[in-house]
């Protein structure tokens, strides 16, 4: 098989691998206090507007029964006063009846609002994260400017702990939608806004860009995994630890392919010499579940296939193809399998 025949079958089997081993978002299992009153509040609303569904559907059916039957009755004008005024009546009951649910619905709303802004903050995670066509940048804040580390698409959080997202677009208006965690918040170019979550159960929840962003908005995902705290903890001390030349010849001709090539244009690892800035950091890429954005799994065929032509499987992303030799793109895959 040619080698173009056999980059164009990696590419098409990428292509078609969407269904990601990663649970779907679900607003419905609230796995947090804030997605716990959304949820209440949705209840609310569902079982008010099942009432009055049902109620306006009777009175419409009661009342074609009595045209029906009036139409063949001999018309009487007294009748037809009472009937008015008993009619008259129900009228009125029914639009204070609405004014008063109406209003329990504005009462309801309020405080679900206070109730979501009084989240307890106390020893909370800072994230800032940042909206990318089409990728998310998550920056973990700390007091020592040392211990600060990026990561991307991925969100490790602390279960039981709050975390406080400084939310920045880099170029359009995204938004932040973690349904089991909580709800929509924009990134809005030129602003700082600020959202507050926590996960009281370990899991992994699929996040997404709520806001039209461009061509490829779907595939704009976010995972954030919680993860109980003293795993958290492993987790984050070595998110900060940088990489090593590797000891494999071919993972070590791999790295001085990804130094010398465009890929350090773009992308950064900690305690190499690429430093770019424009894509997500990849110090730690080989442990993440999904590539661009969760919209592949992490397996070296798709790994290949997206470094190779990316834009065939994610329509107008700003990462270039890389036209690469068979021998160079095994190293590079082997080098970048290192990056745990």
């Amino acid at each position: 098989m040619s080698r173009a025949r056999s980059i164009a079958a990696v590419v098409a089997l990428a292509s078609s691998s969407r269904a990601l081993a990663v649970p779907l978002q679900d607003a419905l299992d609230p796995a947090g206090p804030q997605a716990q009153h959304l949820v209440a509040l949705w209840d609310l609303m569902l079982a008010m507007s099942t009432v009055v569904f049902v109620l306006l559907v009777g009175a419409a059916w009661i009342a074609v029964l009595r045209r029906t039957r009036r139409e063949i009755e001999t018309p009487d004008l007294a009748h037809s006063e009472q009937e008015h005024r008993r009619l008259t009546r129900i009228v009125s009951a029914a639009v204070i009846v609405s004014a008063l649910g109406l209003a329990a619905l504005v009462i309801a709303t309020i405080a679900t609002d206070r109730a979501l802004a009084g989240l307890p903050l106390q020893d909370a995670l800072h994230i800032e994260l940042t909206g990318h066509q089409w990728w998310w940048e998550a920056s973990y804040d700390n007091a020592d400017p040392s211990k600060v580390f990026t990561t991307a698409n991925e969100i490790h959080i602390p279960v039981g702990r709050p975390v406080i997202f400084s939310l920045k677009a880099d170029d359009v208006i995204h938004s932040l939608w973690v349904p089991n965690l909580h709800g929509k918040k924009d990134l809005i170019p030129g602003r700082v806004a600020t959202h507050t979550i926590r996960a009281d159960r370990p899991g992994i929840y699929r996040g997404q860009c709520a806001e039209f962003c461009g061509y490829q908005h779907a595939w704009m995902g976010l995972l954030v995994v919680a993860d109980p705290p003293d795993q958290y903890a492993k987790w984050e001390a070595h998110q900060r630890e940088t990489v090593s030349t590797p000891s494999d010849p071919t993972a070590a001709a791999g790295q001085h392919v990804f130094e010398s090539g465009t890929c350090a244009m773009c992308h950064a690892v900690q305690g190499t010499t690429a430093n770019g800035r424009h894509g997500p950091d990849l110090t730690h890429v080989a442990s993440r579940m999904t590539l661009a954005a969760v919209t592949l799994d992490n397996t070296p065929a798709n790994l290949a296939a997206w470094i190779e032509d990316p834009a065939r499987i994610k329509p107008g992303t700003n990462m270039p193809g890389n036209n690469l030799p068979p021998a160079d793109m095994g190293a590079l895959l082997a080098y970048l399998a290192t990056l745990k």
